[in-house]
């Protein structure tokens, strides 16, 4: 074959297989998406739901950041949030965290939580100078992470080079590459910080002017940080200047011990959530036996803290109660445990090999005695091993029925598009 017709053919493959991962992905009922075929993206976090794991993000695309309208984007089932590289729920992540998002098509428009954007939304130039890319239609989320989390999954660090400061505020330029071995094309970032933005050391969370005092930076003008290795939180706040898309630090983690206790503290936040409103799982299979007798056979949500999957134990007794695909439990007017399934858990099976994403890899197998019109094969479950503690939730975050229509609010308030 010539070298040119080579070419051309190597370059037609290459197109294929770029267009094919570049197709939108609709997840299926009881199957985990794989997180390689999810639309990934980034921006700012303005609004929350926390009630109906929802929310809006200004996203990042190629124009004027600050005229980016709200996108809203709803929780899968399964999808995770993480925070300071711990779980977390929506309501932990403060307004205005940059946030990296991996997200697909709605798995059922019908029910979506949040307004269902045509598939091409993404593509088309959003005007004003705003750019492509800022409605996704892939508003569905498997994986919500905040920079120091994304950046530990990814095996990332941000290398600072320079700082330039005047009045406890000013600009730090920095390059994010992978922690190990450095990469020579990294394009170099500016971002702003101020007297608001937090230094952590190890136990000690310092200020802008005890790093001053110390002489670690200056009290005036620019200095060489020769490649400093931290992780950054970043936020977003108008800019001065004409400069529309420059973001700005919020934390600094100079070390690894400074990043675990700021790790640690998250995961007892989180921790002690999911126990006051149940772990969250799917229906594998259902064996129904005489008068309301059933063996359900459930896969447990992934991300959380090995110690509340350690709580599932053989024997144990527990309750399961169906929940609508906002997590929200239905089925009672006087809390989760109302008209749950009380049963024991009779065994706990650990899939081998590596779980994928949303999922623990930890099957339940559990025993009750009336069984609830809501646990059935693909349907969403959340599950109280007897251990935990049983108490009310607010009203905004339980349902009377199955009906979507009870949400707080309704997807109304959202833009129309």
């Amino acid at each position: 074959m010539p070298r040119v017709c080579l070419l051309l053919a190597c370059c037609l493959i290459s197109s294929a297989f770029t267009h094919a991962a570049d197709e939108p992905f609709r997840p299926e009922a009881g199957k985990f998406p794989p997180l390689e075929k999810a639309h990934s993206y980034r921006g700012e976090l303005i609004f929350v739901d926390h009630a109906n794991r929802r929310g809006s993000i200004r996203v990042q695309g190629s124009g004027m950041f600050f005229r980016n309208d709200p996108h809203p984007f709803a929780m899968l089932p399964y999808g995770m949030v993480n925070y300071h590289g711990a779980p977390a729920d929506l309501r932990d992540v403060p307004l205005g965290t940059v946030m990296h998002v991996h997200a697909f098509l709605p798995p059922d428009p019908k029910t979506s939580a949040v307004p269902v954007l045509p598939v091409d939304s993404g593509k088309k130039d959003a005007n004003h100078n705003r750019g492509a890319g800022i409605f996704p239609a892939e508003n569905h989320v498997l994986l919500l992470e905040d920079e120091p989390s994304h950046c530990q999954r990814e095996g990332l660090t941000w290398k600072l080079k320079e700082v330039e400061i005047k009045n406890n505020t000013g600009m730090i330029s920095a390059t994010r590459e992978p922690k190990k071995g450095g990469d020579s094309k990294a394009t170099e970032e500016k971002m702003t910080f101020d007297a608001a933005t937090r230094v952590w050391r190890g136990r000690e969370c310092l200020s802008i002017d005890e790093l001053i005092a110390e002489g670690a930076w200056p009290a005036e003008g620019k200095k060489a940080l020769n490649g400093q290795s931290v992780l950054l939180g970043i936020t977003w706040k108008p800019t001065p200047d004409g400069v529309f898309t420059r973001f700005h630090i919020s934390d600094i983690w100079l070390d690894e011990a400074a990043m675990q206790r700021a790790a640690h503290h998250q995961t007892e936040v989180h921790k002690a959530f999911i126990r006051s409103r149940w772990m969250a799982a799917w229906i594998d299979h259902v064996e129904y036996g005489k008068f309301g007798r059933a063996t359900v056979t459930a896969t447990l949500f992934g991300g959380m803290d090995a110690s509340l999957y350690a709580d599932f134990q053989k024997g144990v007794p527990a309750l399961m109660n169906s929940v609508e695909n906002t997590l929200k439990h239905t089925h009672g007017a006087y809390g989760p445990a109302h008209m749950a399934s009380r049963g024991t858990i009779l065994d706990v099976i650990k899939s081998p090999g590596e779980a994928p994403l949303g999922s623990s890899g930890i099957q339940i197998r559990f025993e009750t005695d009336l069984i609830i019109e809501g646990i059935r094969p693909t349907r969403v479950v959340r599950v109280r091993p007897g251990s935990w503690p049983q108490v009310q939730v607010p009203r905004e975050e339980y349902l009377r029925d199955t009906s979507t229509e009870e949400r707080f609010p309704t997807p109304a308030i959202f833009p129309k598009y």
